[in-house]
This record gives C-alpha cells, sequence and structure tokens, in this order.
C-alpha cells in the first residue's frame, strides 16, 4: 500500500529482517518450543480450564505484572540513539572529562523527549514544556545532562516542586485539570513568572522535538585537568530550526494524531533525515558569579548571552530508533546524580534537590538496580561491590567479589585525579533562606519586549487571557498584577483581553 509510513511499516520490516528459522517455532520465556499456542487445556472441548495448563499461568501472569508505574512527570515521550561528536577544543581548557577530550571523539548517547504534566495517552501538541533527556555513555561512565526545551523553570527552590507538579495535574475530588490551582499556585509565587510567559509564547508549543532546543538549564561545575574550576550551563541548539506549532492545528493534532512528535521523530530517523543538535556551553568563572548582579545558580533566570557568551563544543546526531519501547524508552532512567570527572553540580538549590530527587523515583519505578536495565547500563568497565542484591537484578551481581569495602582483595587506591574539586565555604547561617524577594521580573520584561517580535505579543496575552479566564478572579487578578510588574504594557493588555 503506498503512502505508509516508516512507522506504520514496523512490523512489516521487523519481518524482513528476521531468519526463516525465527519465525518456524515460538517458545515459553526459558526457551522451550511450544506445540500449541492458541488453545488453553481444558476437560473436554467445552470443560473448565485447567491450573496445569503452565502456558497460559505463564502467560496471564506476566501480563498482570508488565505495566510499571508511569513517570509521575514527563510520561509521555519519545527515544532515540545517536553520538556526540566534538567538533571544538575550547571547553577542554575548562573540563577534563574523557568525552570532551579531542576533536573528532565520538561518544553514544540516548536522548528522550517528553511532555511535562501529561499521562502515558495525553496528546504530543498541548501547551507544555518539553523534556529534553540525555544520557552519553563515555569511557568514564554514564553522564546524564536533564534538561527541558526551555533554559529556566518555574521555581528556584526544590520544596515547592511537588506542589507545583500537583498544581499541573488532575484535582483531587473531580479528576480533573484545575485552572485554579494552576493560576494559584503560579500567582502565588512570582519567580514563576518568567517561565510562565515562555510558556504562553509560541515557544510552548513546538511542532514536534526535531524542531526545539535543549537545555541543561541549570548551573553546573566544570573541573580542568590543574584542578581549576568554573560554572557552566550546556545549551543544544537545533540545526532544524526552531519551529512552533499554531494553536488552532496543535488542537486539531491533538485529536486527530495524538503521537504527532512520537511519530514524526521515528519516521525521520527511519527515513534518514537525522536530527542533529550543536552543543554549547556558556562558563561564568568564580569571581564573577560572587559578583555578578543576580544569583547565578537561580533556575529561574537565564545568563545573558552578551556576557557570558556561547562556546561551540559538538554536534548531536541522532541516527537509530529503538527496537524495542519499553526496553530502550519506557526504562530509560535519567539522573542529574549521574556525573562523570570534571562535571559536578553547582549550588543551584534545584539542582542539589534533583540529585536525589531522580534516583529515588527510579528505585521506586524500576527497582533498586535500575542503573543495570541495558539501556540504562554504562559501556565501561564498573567495579563497585558494595551495590548488590535487591529486586530485579540484571548482571552477575559482581559475582564472588566481597560485598564490603575496604577489603583485602581489591587494591583500589585512592586517585587524585578523580576527586571532586575543593570548595571554600565561608560561614553562613544554617537557615531556611527566602528567595521569593530576589528579582523575579526583570528578565520577563526583557522577554516580553525585546525577545517577541508585537505578533508573538498578541498571541502571548491572548493565550495567556484565553488560559486565566477559567480561573477565580482572586488569582486571576494576583496573576495579572504579577506579569504587571514585568511589564506594564503586558499588564494592561491581559486585563483587557479577560474583560471580553
Amino acid at each position: 500500500m503506498s503512502g505508509r509510513s516508516k512507522a506504520t511499516d514496523s512490523y512489516k520490516d521487523w519481518a524482513k529482517d528476521q531468519k526463516t528459522t525465527a519465525k518456524d517455532v515460538v517458545t515459553t520465556a526459558t526457551g522451550a518450543p511450544i506445540g500449541d499456542r492458541t488453545n488453553v487445556v481444558t476437560v473436554g472441548p467445552r470443560g473448565p480450564v485447567l491450573l496445569q495448563d503452565w502456558l497460559y499461568i505463564e502467560e496471564q501472569a506476566h501480563f498482570d505484572r508488565e505495566r510499571i508505574p508511569e513517570r509521575v512527570v514527563h510520561a509521555k515521550g519519545a527515544g532515540a540513539f545517536g553520538y556526540l561528536e566534538i567538533t571544538k577544543p575550547d571547553i577542554q581548557k575548562y573540563c577534563k572529562a574523557s568525552v570532551f577530550k579531542s576533536v573528532g571523539k565520538k561518544t553514544p548517547l540516548a536522548i528522550r523527549f517528553s511532555t511535562v504534566a501529561g499521562e502515558l495517552g495525553s496528546a504530543d501538541t498541548v501547551r507544555d514544556p518539553r523534556g529534553f533527556a540525555m544520557k552519553f555513555y563515555t569511557d568514564e561512565g554514564v553522564w546524564d545532562l536533564v534538561g527541558n526545551n526551555t533554559p529556566i523553570f518555574f521555581i528556584r527552590d526544590p520544596i515547592f516542586f511537588p506542589s507545583f507538579i500537583r498544581s499541573q495535574k488532575r484535582n483531587p475530588r473531580t479528576h480533573l485539570k484545575d485552572p485554579d490551582a494552576f493560576w494559584d499556585f503560579i500567582s502565588l509565587r512570582p519567580e514563576t513568572t518568567h517561565q510562565v510567559m515562555f510558556l504562553f509564547s509560541d515557544r510552548g508549543i513546538p511542532d514536534g522535538f526535531r524542531f526545539m532546543n535543549g537545555y541543561g538549564s541549570h548551573t553546573f561545575k566544570l573541573v580542568n585537568e590543574k584542578g581549576e574550576a568554573v560554572y557552566c550551563k550546556f545549551h543544544c541548539k537545533t540545526n532544524q530550526g526552531i519551529k512552533n506549532m499554531d494553536v488552532k492545528k496543535a488542537e486539531v493534532i491533538a485529536g486527530s494524531d495524538p503521537d504527532y512528535a512520537i511519530r514524526d521523530l521515528y519516521n525521520a530517523i527511519a527515513n534518514g533525515q537525522f536530527p542533529t543538535w550543536t552543543l554549547k556551553i556558556q562558563v561564568m568563572t568564580y569571581e564573577q558569579a560572587a559578583k555578578w548582579q543576580f544569583n547565578p545558580f537561580d533556575l529561574t533566570k537565564v545568563w545573558p548571552q552578551k556576557d557570558f557568551p556561547l562556546i561551540e563544543v559538538g554536534k548531536i546526531v541522532l541516527d537509530k530508533n529503538p527496537q524495542n519501547y519499553f526496553a530502550d524508552v519506557e526504562q530509560m532512567a535519567f539522573s542529574p546524580s549521574n556525573l562523570v570527572p570534571g562535571i559536578e553540580p553547582s549550588p543551584d538549590k534545584m539542582l542539589q534537590g534533583r540529585l536525589f530527587a531522580y534516583p529515588d523515583t527510579h528505585r521506586h519505578r524500576l527497582g533498586a538496580n535500575f542503573h543495570d536495565i541495558p539501556v540504562n547500563r554504562p559501556k565501561c568497565p564498573v567495579i563497585n561491590p558494595t551495590i548488590r542484591d535487591g529486586p530485579y537484578c540484571y548482571s552477575d551481581n559482581n559475582g564472588a567479589a566481597p560485598n564490603y569495602y575496604p577489603n583485602s582483595f581489591l587494591n583500589a587506591k585512592a586517585n587524585p585525579k578523580f576527586i571532586e574539586h575543593r570548595d571554600k565555604v565561608t560561614s553562613p547561617d544554617v537557615h531556611r533562606h527566602e528567595s521569593k524577594d530576589e528579582d523575579n521580573f526583570t528578565q520577563p520584561g526583557i522577554f516580553y519586549s525585546k525577545t517577541l517580535k508585537e505578533d508573538e505579543r498578541e498571541r502571548l496575552v491572548q493565550n495567556m487571557a484565553g488560559h486565566l479566564k477559567g480561573t477565580q478572579e482572586q488569582f486571576r487578578e494576583r496573576a495579572i498584577s504579577n506579569f504587571e510588574q514585568a511589564s506594564k504594557e503586558l499588564g494592561k493588555r491581559l486585563r483587557m483581553a479577560c474583560s471580553k
């Protein structure tokens, strides 16, 4: 049949790839050939099913358990595989990580793109940030760069993260998405202003995953061979160009093809149109960070590129689709704590919170040995004798090695090359420091007045007003007052649009 896409023909393509013998027989999970795969064992043709039908028992018991909990956030997504190729040497003076060691070096990687708030069955074309999570299989271990398609986030303190996510999810009584919950939380935390304006701009609905940028978002620390450290932000610039989707078109596609972005990515790779991004960094010295006009570890703010220009690092290429979605994508687990020598955390509060939150979520969702699932497993040797046992052990469980450390049988010695960078700490108060009153409006004002064009500003106003109209007046007024502090013009236009 003409007009069929590669995604539609996936079973047909699989059949072509199989050897003839592979299709002659089906087996049990343990490899035993099955003589009859289409009938249960019964007492006579109309009698009851017997418990001795071990083939049925295996089939049903596995089916009852084949769904793992979906991700609380980023549940719906697509994944692909490829590589990072280093194209410029500039990063080497800042970072000793082997992944950046030489121009031309290629490191295999996996990327998972996703929506944030929706469930597994939600549509790809909703207004929502997009996850942009990268897993690099370096020769010094797995490095995960877990970000979004925006360089900022809604909050800067991780204590708000569970509540923020709940405000985007379903009302516990009605089980419906609730505009009151959304705007109540958003308006009570004015640091959300910057990201909310990104969300309701054209950038809130990218046209698939290939036509958007990706950002590490957080501030990280890079350490070089001399033990010198700088702060860094990672950027992935799409080489396909930025392309967003009109609201009305997005609504139509949400109903006609809710898997639009997953299908688009799969078909592009299957047809040899490999999507690429250019990896770049921004660098800030410790001295600059100490004197900078705002907190450089604040996730609600960007570093101005005129002050901290982008430095090219390499090219990311996706050239391979997953062979099995569940094994390769659904079980793919990203953790910001997966770092390699030369890349370390900064004092970014949100990053510090995610260092624990992500792997702890995976331990709940995938089991204590999630790191050893093939798609998450490093491609370099692993010697870690104290991580043993637990449910779902996928490896040799470290064999006969001692399960304690130190021991007299493993002669590992301290190596200063791999020890984390030493930071000096002054003696600040240990306290729950308030961040609400930091400058929450200057950068959103710049985004509105200078980054967006007039037609984009008008769509931003209409998109926000359309959503604000559904919430209580007190929440609507509080939200508009926040946007008014970013731009008086924006506040005025929102009031007018909400009154119509």
